[in-house]
């Protein structure tokens, strides 16, 4: 493989300049700002603590994919992506299944063949174009919703709310490509937006669930 080779993935690039994507580029300051805020609100959480700084990595990751745009690039935007996922998958697990780490990690792992299966049904839907690889994290949070809707609730409208946000995200990500034409500069950018703004919310909603009051003895 290439690694230096050049990528041109979206709308608002022209060229293989380094400010190309200048909206694309700097929006992934919505990533770091999500992260500071999170940060100072998850004081003694560790699994908290530890997907912030994922977080702030998703952006810096972006950044230099919409700056170099190469293949090794490439691969320092997805990878913190799917860092968080999983350590989110992780600490969800834990909190919200209340699961040993064992448990929670071999839980965690079953999204590798859930998400093979789930990216190849999307696949099928064409219009989904590269996009068809996040549908199936969309799908789950909303499983996850609908499974603790009688448990906890409150987490259960949290996590809905996030597969929502993720769904209209996705739809901007989907269509930045066929609307080009009309809008040059793309819609890539409120990928970059709503993101940060959804994997924020994502840890707010495990944070909630830590200090929700614990329940009381049966009457």
């Amino acid at each position: 493989m290439d690694w230096m080779a050049q990528v041109d993935a979206y709308c608002e690039r022209t060229d293989f300049t380094h400010w190309s994507e200048p909206v694309n580029a700097l929006t992934n300051a919505a990533f770091l700002v999500a992260a500071a805020v999170m940060w100072r609100r998850t004081a003694g959480l560790a699994l908290g603590r530890a997907l912030c700084v994922v977080l702030a990595a998703i952006g810096l990751g972006s950044f230099l994919f919409h700056t170099r745009a190469t293949v090794w690039a490439a691969a320092a935007d997805v990878l913190p992506i799917l860092g968080f996922i999983l350590l989110y998958l992780y600490a969800a697990n834990r909190a919200f299944w209340g699961l040993g780490a064992w448990p929670a990690l071999g839980l965690t792992a079953l999204f590798f063949p859930y998400a093979a299966a789930a990216g190849r049904a999307f696949g099928q839907l064409s219009w989904l174009g590269s996009s068809a690889g996040y549908a199936p994290v969309a799908l789950l949070i909303l499983v996850y919703a609908a499974l603790l809707a009688g448990r906890a609730p409150a987490t259960a409208r949290g996590l809905a709310l996030g597969g929502g946000m993720l769904i209209v995200s996705l739809t901007f990500r989907t269509f930045d490509e066929p609307l080009c034409p009309a809008w040059p500069i793309g819609t890539h950018f409120l990928w970059h937006l709503l993101n940060g703004a959804l994997l924020g919310w994502m840890i707010e909603v495990y944070r909630r669930h830590h200090a929700r009051p614990a329940p009381g003895p049966a009457a």
